[in-house]
């Protein structure tokens, strides 16, 4: 079975000023389809970094990014963003919704870029997953942050991806609302059988993944969510 993601090599460097800094350096990681991994790390590891790499918002400085045995370097940018609506799908812990759309037509928009004239009745069906049948037409304005991010995760997986990628979304709301989230993104991954990469803080959640992974001076390795505090 080839793998759903597969990292080889990734390097990736900023300029703060007159300043080289190192954010990863030649990192490798292979996930399985399925597969639920979180990533751990200090402020400034380079999580949301890696999570950018990942789904093709940002390109590394060396290496490759191969989503399904496809390298995401080597697409247009219109290839790229059908590729990225179709298989991956992106929860951000800002919600990143469009404020002029209704949550309908917000959940709707991976739909769209795949050249989907009715995406009503999946965009329903997704909002009906995360408990939001009855906030259809309301603007991002309207919601509260949970409801926000309940949309958010609607958008993520309304295309049916092959991968989630997740940054911090507990992260800017209240602790129920956010083990409300989390549980409900663990137990949508796993009923639809997609693969997950979480990047998170909170030690409780990462146990509930397959996987743990700690990002440290550029490089992943893993660790054993069981012992750490």
């Amino acid at each position: 079975m080839s793998p759903l993601l597969q990292l080889k090599k990734i390097s990736k460097t900023y300029r703060q000023g007159s300043q080289r800094i190192e954010v990863l350096n030649c990192l490798d990681l292979t996930v399985q389809p399925n597969e639920l991994i979180s990533i751990l790390g200090q402020s400034g590891s380079g999580k949301s970094t890696l999570l950018s790499l990942l789904g093709g918002l940002d390109h590394p400085d060396m290496g490759t990014v191969e989503v399904k045995s496809k390298d995401l370097a080597r697409l247009t940018q219109d290839q790229l963003s059908l590729f990225r609506s179709k298989n991956l799908g992106i929860v951000f812990q800002h919600y990143h919704l469009m404020s002029n759309l209704t949550a309908l037509e917000n959940v709707g928009v991976p739909l769209e870029l795949q050249g989907e004239r009715d995406f009503s009745g999946p965009a329903r069906e997704a909002l009906g997953l995360v408990g939001l049948s009855h906030r259809l037409a309301h603007f991002p304005s309207q919601l509260s942050g949970g409801e926000c991010q309940r949309v958010a995760l609607a958008r993520a997986i309304v295309a049916k991806p092959s991968l989630i990628l997740a940054d911090e979304p507990s992260g800017n709301l209240d602790q129920k609302t956010g083990h409300e989230i989390m549980n409900l993104l663990f137990r949508l991954c796993r009923e639809r059988e997609q693969g997950l990469i979480l990047v998170t803080h909170n030690h409780e959640i990462a146990r509930q993944c397959d996987r743990t992974l700690l990002l440290s001076e550029g490089r992943l390795s893993p660790l054993d969510p069981s012992k750490s505090a």
